[in-house]
């Protein structure tokens, strides 16, 4: 079972995006979600989303949870302390790009690496 991947922007647009970019690059080997906006439809993030978002993409090896700017990170750490203890250490938050982060990091699971190698996949490119 590989690795899950989570996108999580404030925009759903963007979420889409990003998600569908994975998809046409590396294909459906990958758990995959998306959430993006807030209740109202509006910019922003929702724990609850993101709780689902990572219950749709779960997967025995784990979850990498890739974000677009600050709320949404902490959105997604109040999110994954929710989680059931023994899911809570299968999900991990990666400080990487979006678009990049995402498809690197699928990219890295979808050969059937750990969740700690899709994470510092995801990482190696922050930034560039």
């Amino acid at each position: 079972m590989n690795v899950g991947i989570v996108i999580v922007s404030h925009s759903p647009k963007v979420a889409e995006g990003a998600a569908d970019m994975v998809r046409q690059m590396v294909g459906s080997s990958v758990p995959l979600a998306w959430t993006g906006g807030n209740g109202d439809g509006g910019l922003g993030t929702d724990v609850a989303s993101i709780i689902a978002a990572i219950d749709a993409a779960w997967s025995p090896a784990g979850v990498a949870v890739l974000v677009d700017l600050g709320g949404a990170e902490t959105n997604t750490e109040m999110a994954v302390e929710m989680l059931a203890p023994d899911r809570r250490d299968r999900v991990l938050l990666c400080n990487a790009a979006l678009v990049e982060g995402a498809v690197v990091a699928a990219a890295e699971a979808s050969g059937g690496s750990s969740l700690e190698a899709v994470r510092q996949a995801a990482e190696q490119y922050y930034g560039s």
